[in-house]
Order: structure tokens, then sequence, then C-alpha cells
């Protein structure tokens, strides 16, 4: 056999392996294209107690998910101070306010259910009459002379009304206001100043009259009417004292009192 025929079947017989590595080249860029070009690695397939677990995910963080909003600070309720703790002023009571209003309710019901306590409101502030009165032992004379007096004159208005007295019903406190006066410190045994006006008329309706009886004496702290004196000014004895009571509404009778 020549030389030329002998190369010639070396060359045909080293052909297939070029075009074997050209084919798995080519298979090589094929599966880089398809992978670049669908965007994700492929997943190892899942365990199955991840399969099982593949719908739940894990609860998130309290502190990245649930705020919790603030809540506003409770206001405890201030108690509004006692009317006594506070300095008087000059302000000249009236006669028709609420507040006057709602301290005579407090009168009328403690005269018809008796009761001291029941009718207190209305009297003169002990705190007051401490920062009024230039004398010791202030606040033992208001205990324990002018309530007191107050305590008895009650119950004698409530003697005045029928059996029932439930049946009674407050109409009017009739203030003579042009009777009020200011009455300067250190008249009286007094620090403060204060108005004073005498003599105005409680008006009830009982058994189809009209009835009434006399406050004898209130005096003003901040501009409130409160009552001081009751049944008297000056007291003839221990019980009880009732202010002119009459038929009707009653007059108003003038006296210079402090």
């Amino acid at each position: 056999m020549s030389a030329r025929r002998k190369h010639g079947r070396r060359r045909r017989r080293a052909r297939p392996v070029w075009i074997l590595v050209l084919i798995a080249a080519a298979a090589a860029v094929g599966m880089a294209v398809l992978s670049s070009g669908s965007g994700h690695a492929r997943r190892p397939p899942a365990s199955p107690a991840a399969a099982l677990h593949a719908g739940t995910r894990a609860p998130a963080s309290s502190a990245s998910t649930t705020r919790k909003t603030p809540r506003p600070s409770a206001r405890v309720p201030t108690a509004a101070p006692s009317p006594g703790s506070l300095p008087q002023t000059h302000a000249y009571p009236s006669a028709s306010s609420a507040r006057f209003k709602s301290l005579m309710a407090s009168l009328w019901a403690g005269v018809v259910q008796d009761s001291l306590t029941t009718a207190l409101p209305a009297f003169f502030p002990r705190g007051a009459y401490v920062q009024l009165k230039a004398i010791a032992s202030a606040g033992s004379d208001w205990r324990d002379r002018l309530v007191r007096d107050y305590g008895l004159d009650v119950a004698a208005a409530h003697a005045l009304l029928d059996p029932d007295p439930s049946s009674a019903r407050l109409l009017a406190v009739n203030v003579p206001s042009s009777y009020g006066h200011w009455v300067p410190p250190g008249v009286c045994y007094n620090e403060i100043g204060y108005y004073e006006v005498p003599n105005a008329r409680v008006v009830y309706s009982e058994s189809g009259q009209v009835r009434s009886f006399g406050i004898a004496s209130m005096i003003s702290w901040r501009g409130v009417w409160y009552v001081v004196h009751l049944g008297a000014i000056l007291r003839t004895g221990e019980s009880g004292m009732v202010d002119e009571p009459s038929s009707g509404s009653g007059v108003s009778a003038y006296s210079g009192t402090c």
C-alpha cells in the first residue's frame, strides 16, 4: 500500500473525534443559554418535611407586625378646692345665679329633712370664717357656736311644716339686694371685709298656701351669699329660732348688722 493511502486512512479516522468535540461544545453552549434565559436557577427538590411546611409561613416578629397603640394616660379627676381655702374677693353676690340657687336648695332640703348635714353646704364655709375672723380659735367658734345654732334653727324651721313635710315646695329665696352693704376690716372683730345682707325670705308652698320665714343674716365669700345666722343674730336662749315666719312671701326689713 502506498504512503499516500496510509496517510488518508489516518485522517479519516481522526475526523469523528473533532466532531464529537464540536457537538459537546455546542451542547454546553446550548445548556448555558437555556439556563440564562430562564432567569432563575433551578432549586433542588424539596424534602418531604420542607414540602409539608411549604405553605406555612413563619410568624413575623411581633415587634415588626404589631404596633401597640399607646393608651392615653388616665386622668384622675381632682376635686375642686373648697371656697373657704381661696382668698376673698370684692365681687357683689348674685341672688339669681345657679350657685346661689343650689345652696338654697340644700338649705331647704335640710329644713324638710330636719338635717344639719344636708343644710350645711348653704352655711358660711369654715375656712372662710377662719380667714375672716381676727379672733383666737375661730375654727372652734365656727363649729361650737355658729354651726350649732344653725342646726337648732334648721330644726325649728322644720317644725313649721305639716306632719308630711315632703309635700312642701320651695318657691324662692328673696334677697333684698338693696340692703346689701360692705363691712370693712376691723368691724365686728373681722380681719377681712365682706358684704352682708339681712332678712332674706325663704318662700314655700304647702297645703295649697304660700308661707315664708326669714334668714337673719347672709354674708359673702368670693361673690356668693352664704347663711351665717338663720333664725337670729342675737339669741335669747339655747333653743332654735325662726326669723319672722308668716303667711305669704313676707316683708324684709332692714337692720344694720355685720
